[in-house]
């Protein structure tokens, strides 16, 4: 195996562990409850091994760094991550590319979101505390 394999395998344990302990904690065919997410960023291109994941539970609000505030936006879009309020701001011209993905069930349905954006201030203007996995 090449570094860069092992690197994304890697940055892969985490959520497999998280995804592995939940299904452990749960019977089968049974989903989490309430409202949650699993957000993940990625720095980079598409080759890029950088990302970063959590589970995002909203009920109460836990498992990520600004838990409370994401929630809170997440409530106010109908758990729509492209219906956040976008944050005025000025933000540099620099590309350096991070894509944000979610996938998970608000309100009984399923939320599935990626998008990728010129950089981290962008992401942060248009997704709010979402991806903010960093504090």
């Amino acid at each position: 195996m090449t570094n860069s394999t092992l690197r994304a395998l890697r940055g892969c344990l985490p959520a497999a562990l998280a995804l592995l302990t939940l299904g452990a904690a749960a019977p089968a065919g049974a989903a989490l409850p309430g409202n949650w997410l699993y957000v993940t960023v990625t720095r980079g291109d598409a080759r890029s091994s950088d990302t970063r994941g959590t589970l995002l539970l909203c009920d109460p609000p836990q498992g990520h760094a600004r838990a409370a505030e994401a929630c809170a936006e997440l409530a106010g879009a109908g758990g729509d991550v492209g219906r956040i309020p976008q944050r005025n701001g000025m933000c540099v011209q620099v590309y350096a590319p991070v894509r944000a993905t979610a996938r998970g069930e608000w309100d009984g349905r399923p939320v599935a979101y990626e998008h990728t954006f010129a950089n981290s201030c962008v992401m942060a203007a248009r997704t709010g505390s979402v991806f903010a996995l960093s504090g």
